[in-house]
């Protein structure tokens, strides 16, 4: 479902990515953790066809339109409201805007307020709604439980488990140790544009890996 093979990619003289190579199957959820610096967010820029790879090759099946994306930035119009957002992106994808997003993201009261007055916490669910939207394939997440509550993180868990009932895939970038392992099939810690370990989550609980991810690391 999504493949990455031997990428690199550097800015000046920085390495970003030195020589990763990995697959993402149908149902899995890789959860990629990596202190700030180690390329992370590179690599899920270049998982989405944001940025070319100077070396290497990654592969989506169904291209970017099997892709739900959320970065740092919400890619929301501020003039918009979140209804019209919604079906902005949703019309981009010639699918129409699924209602029961707004209300399992807490969204409907919200729905006819522009952009630009929505607190942080709310723009990020609207970010999220705007991932979902087309029902994609593969979603990749760069730290998207940033600015939720602790209502709105446990709705967004419970939307990625079902996307990976569902038999798609995800990977997910977070420093948050205890949301990224309960929600894996597999993890990986990244340092310096390497991916030093990658290996199912099998059993091992947010304790364990966290005290693995520190050893890799340290």
């Amino acid at each position: 479902m999504l493949r990455a093979e031997e990428l690199h990619h550097s800015f000046a003289s920085v390495r970003a990515l030195d020589g990763i190579s990995f697959s993402v199957r149908p149902g899995q959820t890789l959860a990629i953790f990596g202190p700030n610096g180690a390329g992370k967010t590179t690599l899920l820029k270049v998982l989405a066809g944001l940025i070319r790879p100077q070396r290497g090759h990654a592969h989506v099946d169904g291209g970017r339109r099997a892709i739900g994306w959320i970065g740092h930035q919400a890619q929301l119009y501020n003039q918009l409201t979140v209804k019209e957002n919604l079906r902005f992106w949703a019309s981009l994808y010639d699918v129409h805007p699924p209602g029961e997003l707004l209300a399992r993201l807490g969204l409907e009261e919200h729905a006819d307020r522009p952009v630009r007055a929505l607190s942080r916490g709310l723009l990020q669910r609207v970010a999220i709604a705007r991932a979902l939207v087309h029902n994609p394939a593969v979603l990749l997440l760069d730290e998207p439980f940033t600015g939720l509550d602790r209502t709105a993180a446990e709705t967004l868990g419970r939307l990625l488990a079902q996307h990976a009932a569902a038999g798609r895939a995800t990977v997910l970038v977070t420093h948050n140790v205890e949301e990224g392992t309960g929600l894996a099939t597999d993890v990986a810690f990244m340092r310096a544009g390497r991916f030093v370990h990658f290996a199912p989550r099998a059993g091992r609980g947010p304790q364990q890996v966290g005290e693995e991810y520190r050893n890799a690391i340290a």
